[in-house]
Formats: C-alpha cells, structure tokens, sequence
C-alpha cells in the first residue's frame, strides 16, 4: 500500500483536532496513534483514508494511506481541503494577537478550521443536533447513520439521498427522530435527490446566495445554514449568534453573570473581522 508523506506550514496542532472530533461516536480515530480515518466519496466509490500524524504543531507533518488507485490524487486533494492543510493559520494566529482572544488563541494554537466530511454530512448533522444536547445529537446521528448507512473498513459512511428519501418518518421515529426532525430530513434528501438542491453548487457562491438559498428549505434556519458554510464549505466569517456555546464562552470571556445580548455580541465581533469562524472555534475551544 502507498503510503504519501505530506508536510505543510505551522502551526497545526493535529492532536487538538482528534481531541474535539473525538466526542463524535462515528469518528474513527486512535488518540495514541493520532491517527484518524476519513471517509470520502469520489465520484461514487467510497474511499477510506487513513492520516497519522508524524510531525509537531510547529513542524506538522502527516502519512495518508488508503488512497491507491485511479482516485489518488482526487482523494488526497478531499484530505487536503477536509484538513484545511491548504489553510496557513499563521495570518489568522498574527491577527488576533491585537484582540481580546488574543489568550485563548495562545492556549489552543494552531486549531485549524477542520471540515466535515462533505456538505451532504455537514447539512444532515446540523440538522440532527437543532435544539439536541450535544450528546444526544451524537447519539441520533449514530443510530440514523448505522441503521441506514454503510461500512467500509470499519468506518460508516451516511446513508445516501436515495435512500433518505426513500425512508418514512415512522421509521426515523423509531430511532427516537421528532416528527418534524424526520420530515426535515427526508424532505432535504428528497431536493438533492429531484434536483432542487445542488450541494456541489454551493462551493461557487457567496455565503448571502447559499443563505437566501437554502433558508427555503422546510426546517433549515440561519444556525443550520452558518453551520453548513462553516464546517462544511469552511467559509472563514461565520459567528452563529444563536449558538448557546458561543453565548457561554464570552460570558466566560467576559467575566459576565448572565449571557450576552446579541447587541453586546455585534459590538464584540466587531475586531474579529474577516476571522468570525476561527473566533467561533476558539471560543468553543475555550469551554470544552
């Protein structure tokens, strides 16, 4: 088996990024090793790859595995983007140094802007996890993604369009999906599927077009929209007002007795500009 060696600027701390995707049941990933597992379509056939970790955060280097064949370069270029390895942090690391995160930035350097594993995923799991404790969120995201999905080399992958579409809101009810969960689920896979929705299309357009777009789809709201760009187009200016964690972190930040105002939030974002979704992360990163 080929195995590719891979080196790219620092700062990249790979073991801060196993450790935050950890909590998601369905990640593959040996902490010891640091190692991960990533599953990639690639024009319809599913590809397992494996990347481990060799380098440091100031000197990352990594090894990919389990991507010979006629789709090798393809698939080193989908690990590439998922990683954010094309993405230097140090710009963004140099930027907040003058802001309030400039601390937290410090503490949790080098976390890069890691992908989910295609919009299609992204946009399902955001929708999974609307209004869930994040444990339970992870815990329905498995059961839908076991039940309906498939494996290869011990890794799931979600369950196609076709076959959302196909299911029935009984049978997402069955794994505990609200009614109106179930039916914003297989009402998405049903657009891809007709063709009303184009996720590959979205990678072309602005983050206003894609969030004018989709705010049509039934049960897709800006939190669900900000999530999708974020973590599964990696658009770097997202900050969900909404998201209670992030309402948490400055709170903390701040040294705050109550949660913040979305008007107090506006003020603070205000020098984190063009940056708001590495200040998510971070802020995130702060309370985890």
């Amino acid at each position: 088996m080929d195995l590719e060696t891979i080196k790219i600027t620092g700062p990249y701390n790979f073991d801060g990024v196993l450790d935050r995707i950890s909590r998601d049941p369905l990640n593959v990933l040996n902490l010891e090793e640091r190692s991960i597992k990533i599953p990639i379509m690639i024009e319809g056939t599913p590809i397992v790859a494996k990347v481990t970790a060799i380098g440091t955060t100031n000197e990352p280097a990594f090894t990919v595995s389990g991507i010979d064949g006629d789709h090798k370069e393809q698939a080193l270029n989908r690990v590439t983007h998922l990683l954010q390895w094309d993405t230097p942090l140090t710009e963004v690391n140099n930027f907040f140094n003058n802001t309030d995160l400039k601390e937290i930035f410090e503490q949790h350097k080098g976390t890069p802007l890691i992908l989910d594993f295609s919009p299609y995923r992204a946009l399902l799991k955001a929708i999974v996890h609307q209004q869930l404790n994040l444990s339970f969120a992870y815990t329905l995201t498995k059961r839908f993604v076991t039940t309906y999905g498939f494996e290869v080399d011990g890794v799931y992958f979600y369950p196609s369009p076709e076959k959302v579409a196909s299911l029935q809101v009984e049978e997402l009810r069955e794994l505990q999906f609200s009614n109106r969960k179930a039916e914003y689920m297989i009402g998405i896979a049903k657009a891809i599927v007709e063709g009303t929705l184009d996720l590959d299309s979205l990678h072309n357009k602005s983050d206003d077009d894609i969030m004018e777009e989709l705010i049509k789809l039934k049960g897709v709201g800006p939190w669900t929209i900000q999530c999708l760009l974020m973590f599964g187009l990696g658009r770097p200016n997202l900050f969900p007002f909404a998201d209670i964690g992030l309402q948490n972190a400055l709170k903390k930040l701040y040294n705050m007795d109550r949660k913040p105002t979305k008007e107090e939030m506006e003020e603070y974002i205000k020098d984190w500009e063009p940056y708001l979704s590495y200040a998510s992360l971070y802020l995130w990163r702060s309370i985890e």
